[in-house]
């Protein structure tokens, strides 16, 4: 079995099915059938299947064995229409199926309708709580399992250093190239210093419109919504934005500082600011997932830096182009 077939298996019915449990006939006795089992130990004895050769045809809970009339046969009392699941079939569907028919028990079976085993009541609440702790970390917006983000809180501090230094070290590492970005235009700023009074602000917006794509992202993602089916309109979302910002600064760098040149590149700016922002928050979680990494530890201060370097660099481009200097 492929590493992908064990990671189906693990949250299917099958896997929570013990076939250590009381078997017997339909025709047996109820009383031969009781003393056949008495003395024997097993995984599961709250339920007991009764099959015809292979074939599941009926349960049988522990009460009704021990409240049965004598001489009953094991057809007679049992549940002749028991909840059953396929094998394969998601953990979820197993547990809603028990619920439903109130029993302590479900029976797992084939294709073919071959008993396969009994998932038993333990493993129902077991089941139940997972699936609970996955409902919880969806509405959080954690990318596994709630049981995983209570993990990272309480986690040692030498463990959290470990996931988290690196990313701040690459973080490090982008500042000092943003360092160097600014450095190459110096004469530029030196001629108008004005433009350097906007870096601040258009790397602000810059990582507002990404962090707010990149929260969405993961949400989605943590709910099994791949980055496909988003990324079209949350560009043309992350467009939008940039523009109406744009079409805001505009007049009021011009009003304020009188300067139409200045404030035309600011807002060519910023419009190219936030649609890099969008894609860079788009892409660095979907590429952290298929790594199987979580982009709540790397995503965002790797994306910080990627779109702060891009941002003033096109920013100070941009200037240079329109501004002439």
């Amino acid at each position: 079995m492929s590493e992908k077939d064990e990671d189906v298996a693990v949250g299917t019915a099958a896997a929570h099915a013990t076939a250590d449990v009381p078997v017997a006939s339909p025709d047996e006795p109820v009383d031969e059938f009781i003393e056949r089992i008495r003395g024997r130990r097993f995984t599961c004895a709250s339920v007991a299947a009764v099959c015809r050769g292979d074939t599941l045809v009926g349960l049988i809970t522990m009460e009704r064995l021990l409240n049965a009339s004598p001489g009953a046969l094991a057809k007679d009392v049992m549940d002749s229409d028991p909840p059953t699941v396929i094998a394969h079939h998601a953990q979820e569907i197993a547990v809603w199926k028990a619920l439903q028919h109130d029993e302590p028990g479900l029976a797992v079976v084939d294709d073919a309708g071959k008993f396969v085993g009994l998932v038993p009541p333990q493993r129902l609440l077991t089941v139940l709580l997972e699936e609970h702790d996955q409902d919880i970390a969806r509405i959080s917006g954690y990318l596994a399992s709630a049981a995983g983000a209570r993990t990272a809180s309480e986690e040692p501090v030498p463990l959290r250093l470990w996931h988290r230094l690196p990313w701040l070290l690459v973080g490090t590492i982008g500042a000092m190239i943003a360092a160097v970005v600014i450095d190459a235009f110096q004469a530029q700023l030196e001629r108008q210093v004005l433009i350097a009074f906007f870096i601040p602000g258009i790397v602000y917006l810059a990582d507002a419109v990404g962090t707010q794509t990149e929260a969405l992202v993961i949400r989605g993602l943590s709910v099994g919504v791949t980055v496909r089916r988003v990324a079209f309109r949350e560009w043309i979302t992350g467009l939008v934005i940039g523009a109406l910002i744009a079409l805001v600064l505009y007049p009021a760098t011009v009003i304020i500082w009188g300067n139409a040149e200045v404030a035309l590149s600011v807002a060519i700016a910023v419009f190219a600011a936030c649609a890099i922002a969008t894609l860079v928050a788009m892409g660095l979680p979907w590429i952290f997932s298929l790594a199987n990494i979580d982009p709540a530890y790397g995503s965002g201060p790797l994306a910080t830096v990627i779109q702060d370097i891009l941002s003033i660099f096109v920013y100070l481009l941009v200037a240079s182009a329109v501004v002439g200097i």
